[in-house]
């Protein structure tokens, strides 16, 4: 079993920051990506930012210059710098893992950011 757990989520004022962090846990052997995504209500999920073990990062265009993925390899621990947050960026974000040998991929529940004045 792995668990993945989101945390950082909640209410932001336009042009303000946050940062998420998701924590993976149980039958880790290797994590090859990394990533985050985002549903917004009534919307699919999109691929929000990726960044593979060697430290490769790819962003969505909509969060170019804006957001910066990192992660933490010996705690297995991704993380998500929002700045100059947009209404726009209101979504559920899901943590996403993929694991380099068996390519087994997992989804954390979700943690809710609300950019609102």
């Amino acid at each position: 079993q792995v668990q993945l757990v989101e945390s950082g989520g909640g209410l932001v004022q336009p042009g303000g920051s946050l940062r998420l962090s998701c924590a993976a846990s149980g039958s880790i052997f290797e994590i090859n990506t990394m990533g985050w995504y985002r549903q917004a209500p009534g919307k699919q999920r999109e691929r929000v930012a990726t960044v593979t073990r060697a430290g490769s990062t790819d962003y969505a265009d909509s969060v170019k210059g804006r957001f910066t993925i990192s992660r933490d390899n010996a705690e297995n621990t991704v993380y998500l710098q929002m700045n100059s947050l947009k209404p726009e960026d209101t979504a559920v974000y899901h943590c996403h893992i993929k694991q380099r040998f068996s390519g087994a991929e997992y989804w954390g529940k979700g943690t809710l950011v609300t950019v609102s004045s």
